[in-house]
């Protein structure tokens, strides 16, 4: 299948990925954002995630706030399907993994059996995130603070200086399209093609609108949001962001 192009307008370049993904070049290397909301970087085998944050719902039922506790055990099955379908040799999780320090002692058997699982045959990485800033005790993998890989540097949280090639989380960018009377609220990626900013990937992760002044000078130029739809990931303009819900 050959690759489409769908950048509409001015932006960063980016193409169409057979998967339904986008492939947008971030400080000159290849990046796939997948509807799934994690990163594919294909030259070096790695597939990252941020934020997915294992245990929050069993963290809101301790102190009496009932959520289904089911998250961790969603959240993993797509970390799993991501793994399946990319075939990935190092997966880098970017912080905020875990909801709060208890997370990782509330974590069924059958989650951490699946953890285990994920992890062999290959590298997994923790990176630490401001919920979660010691890596697992009992779990595999490695402890990190950042990973760089050629000209990209894979971290939790955006530096304010503009780092060239960052791939970063912690601020779970949403994005509002109003159209037709209507309005679609989506999970989605940020990139002017120097830095990216990836969606939260846990199924209870809440989300920040991509206009947020928490965004203001993160970018060199204004943003391109990649939308997460069913299977498929839509490019828009800044110029077409709404805000609020």
């Amino acid at each position: 299948m050959s690759a489409e192009p769908i950048q509409p307008e001015p932006g960063p370049a980016m193409r169409r990925s057979p998967c339904g993904g986008c492939v947008v070049e971030v400080n000159g290397a290849a990046v796939t954002a997948r509807a799934s909301g994690a990163v594919w970087i294909a030259a070096h085998g790695v597939l990252a995630a941020g934020d997915l944050p294992f245990e929050k719902g069993s963290a809101y039922g301790v102190r009496g706030q009932l959520l289904p506790p089911y998250d961790t055990l969603a959240t993993l099955e797509r970390l799993e399907t991501e793994v399946a379908a990319t075939g990935a040799r190092t997966v880098i999780l970017m912080g905020d993994s875990f909801h709060d320090a208890g997370g990782e002692s509330r974590l069924s058997a059958e989650v951490v059996a699946r953890i285990e699982a994920l992890a062999a045959g290959r590298t997994l990485v923790w990176i630490a995130g401001n919920h979660d800033e010691d890596a697992p005790v009992s779990l595999p993998g490695e402890a990190a603070a950042e990973v760089r890989l050629g000209r990209l540097i894979l971290t939790h949280e955006p530096a304010e200086d503009r780092a060239p090639g960052e791939i970063s989380g912690h601020l779970h960018p949403v994005a509002t399209v109003a159209r037709y009377g209507q309005r679609v609220r989506r999970r989605c990626f940020l990139t002017d093609g120097e830095r990216m900013i990836l969606p939260a990937f846990g199924a209870y992760a809440g989300g920040l609108n991509a206009v947020d002044r928490a965004f203001a000078g993160l970018f060199g130029r204004p943003p391109t949001a990649l939308l997460l739809g069913e299977g498929r990931v839509h490019a828009v303009s800044w110029a077409r962001l709404s805000p609020g819900r």
